[in-house]
């Protein structure tokens, strides 16, 4: 890294968005998007885990406590994203990808462990900050390696597969949580080791994955760069600066980005965005974390569902999650994110209403209500992954981890954080009303989303990240020197 500004031309974030999809866009995809699964096992897991929880097999846990867990575990996730966003635009997305899953790793391994309400929740708190931390590098480093015209669809799956990992918590449950496999006791516990072990594979698969070149450039680091893109080239049967034709942009590299970059990026530069990021997510963080940190208690306390049989009914759930994404994902590419967007919070919201209001009459089973999240979250799930590709490719490249740390904080604080505390604190009522005032808030913040969406959405689809929000070091004047 230099401390002295050079002006650098270079035509790397072209012949990156040119790329042919090969095996190295599958490795990224596979490397840095199981960091979703990651989030994905640990939310569900709770939520699978909650009846244990609450007997004297788990925690003695409270419903109360179990709602402050959740909501303490987005809290950790908010510091995360915060802490290590800021250093992945200061030292780079691969250093942080590797540090933030470290911290995962750990404190998932000490969760197991835990002997008390205060135990688990400070360990599911630093759980939550490795994953934060992931979410800031990872987002990053896909976007700017994955070609612009396959971006959307690339980034909705990969955030959709957090429901692969919901897959494996719930399955997990209901296999630990079997008495004739386990003591219940010893069942949960072994449920959060068992993210420290998947951890350790993806830590292997991430020791082939590059430094973000456009990362390199703007700081100093063309030649760096150069040599990735190439040796990029190479494995994707691209003889290495084919295609002079490129556009070449001018940039001028730094050291380092502070605070006064990102905030004349939010307030200044990108006051739409900025709002428009912030409503996608709180809206959803609120919608998501208050059904899924709480369902397992629902099923148990409305339906008399047994702690161990929770599993299957989040099973389904996972399904119409990840299918939604898997589904819906190339539209954000044709048809447009400003369509895209808005029509699945609007669906996912009248739905969310909907079915609230079917469970407070009583004129659904277990099973029927389950049937009914799958079709809410089935459209809710490509929403919420197309708030974090808005707010991944909608500011500059200088900026772009630090904001999405900012974002995720501000977006689980004012949603996800209320949500899981509401709800718990209504499923100890015991009132199915109470209840439906807490799903209608949500489906009315949802379709509150989708119109701004459809006001202010930025239209991103297959544009270069450059183009869509060009970076802070751009030089357009025409002092550029050579690269």
């Amino acid at each position: 890294m230099t401390g002295t500004p050079q002006i650098v031309t270079t035509d790397v974030p072209a012949r990156l968005d040119a790329l042919p999809w090969r095996r190295f866009h599958w490795l990224v995809v596979s490397a840095l998007g199981v960091t979703w699964i990651l989030d994905g096992l640990e939310v569900t897991i709770v939520g699978a885990l909650s009846g244990v929880l609450t007997s004297a097999a788990g925690l003695s846990l409270t419903p109360v406590q179990v709602g402050w867990t959740g909501s303490i575990y987005l809290m950790g996730g908010v510091v995360g994203a915060l802490g290590f966003g800021w250093l992945t635009d200061r030292l780079g997305r691969k250093r942080l990808f590797s540090w933030t899953l470290g911290v995962y790793l750990v404190a998932t391994l000490l969760t197991g462990l835990a002997w008390s309400f205060a135990s688990f929740a400070v360990f599911r708190a630093l759980t939550a900050a490795g994953i934060g931390g992931e979410g800031a590098a990872m987002d990053s480093a896909i976007d700017e390696l994955i070609p612009a015209r396959r971006r959307g669809q690339a980034s909705i799956i990969i955030h959709g597969s957090f429901w692969v990992g919901a897959a494996l918590g719930s399955l997990a449950s209901v296999v630990l949580l079997d008495p004739r496999v386990m003591a219940p006791s010893l069942g949960w516990r072994f449920a959060f080791i068992g993210g420290a072990a998947l951890a350790l594979i993806i830590v292997y698969a991430r020791r082939y994955l590059p430094e973000s070149p456009r990362w390199l450039i703007t700081h100093g680091r063309p030649r760096e760069a150069e040599a990735i893109v190439e040796r990029i080239e190479a494995d994707c049967g691209v003889e290495p600066g084919q295609g002079g034709e490129h556009p070449r942009i001018a940039l001028r590299t730094t050291s380092r980005t502070g605070y006064v970059q990102v905030a004349r990026s939010l307030i200044v530069k990108y006051p739409q965005r900025t709002a428009l990021c912030v409503t996608l997510l709180a809206t959803q963080a609120f919608c998501y974390n208050a059904v899924f940190f709480t369902y397992g208690l629902i099923l148990k306390t409305f339906y008399g569902v047994p702690d161990q049989s929770i599993g299957w009914f989040l099973l389904p759930f996972a399904a119409g999650n990840v299918l939604g994404p898997l589904l819906l994902g190339r539209l954000f590419d044709t048809l447009g994110r400003r369509v895209m967007i808005g029509a699945t919070y609007a669906l996912s919201g009248v739905l969310l209403a909907i079915t609230g209001w079917l469970f407070a009459e009583h004129l659904v089973s277990a099973a029927q209500l389950t049937l009914a999240w799958c079709v809410v979250f089935f459209f809710a799930s490509a929403a919420a992954s197309a708030a974090y590709l808005t707010i991944s490719e909608s500011f500059p490249l200088e900026t772009r981890a630090m904001i999405i740390g900012i974002f995720n904080a501000f977006g689980n604080g004012l949603g996800g954080v209320a949500g899981p505390i509401l709800f718990g604190a209504q499923i100890a009522t015991g009132s199915r009303q109470n209840l439906l005032w807490g799903y209608l808030i949500g489906g009315a913040l949802m379709v509150f989303a989708a119109i701004v969406e459809w006001a202010i959405g930025v239209d991103a689809e297959r544009q270069p990240l450059e183009a869509v929000a060009p970076p802070l070091s751009q030089v357009t004047d025409g002092d550029a020197g050579p690269a």
